[in-house]
């Protein structure tokens, strides 16, 4: 099984999705945003198969100090590029891996998600 992790390294979340996949011996791939940036087509085929709401971190930092005229615009055709300029933005950990339901992609650390999905 192809697994590819996207996230930011020093996120607690993707630490602890590392782990997990560590210990179960599933070898990844893992791309990080601050330094590889965020792919337009793969965003845009997370939110089509996951939603926006799903895909994007309303909880965080950047979300919470962005003007409310911007916030507006990343349930509409911004989005993407929203995203593309704040990865932080992307909720963290995806994953895609071959197969499975949901178009073979996980959003947040779920153990027993990932289980289902990857062991």
């Amino acid at each position: 099984m192809t697994v590819r992790l996207y996230g930011i390294p020093y996120c607690d979340s993707v630490k602890r999705a590392r782990r997990w996949l560590d210990t179960r011996g599933i070898d990844y791939a893992f791309h990080d945003y601050k330094k590889d940036g965020a792919d337009p087509a793969k965003l845009a085929r997370w939110i089509e198969v996951k939603g926006i709401d799903a895909v994007l971190n309303r909880r965080g930092t950047t979300w919470r100090k962005m003007p409310d005229e911007d916030k507006a615009r990343a349930d509409g055709n911004d989005a993407v590029s929203m995203l593309v300029q704040h990865p932080s933005m992307i909720k963290r950990p995806i994953v895609e891996y071959d197969g499975g339901h949901a178009g073979g992609i996980l959003v947040g650390f779920k153990e027993d998600e990932w289980d289902a999905a990857l062991t």
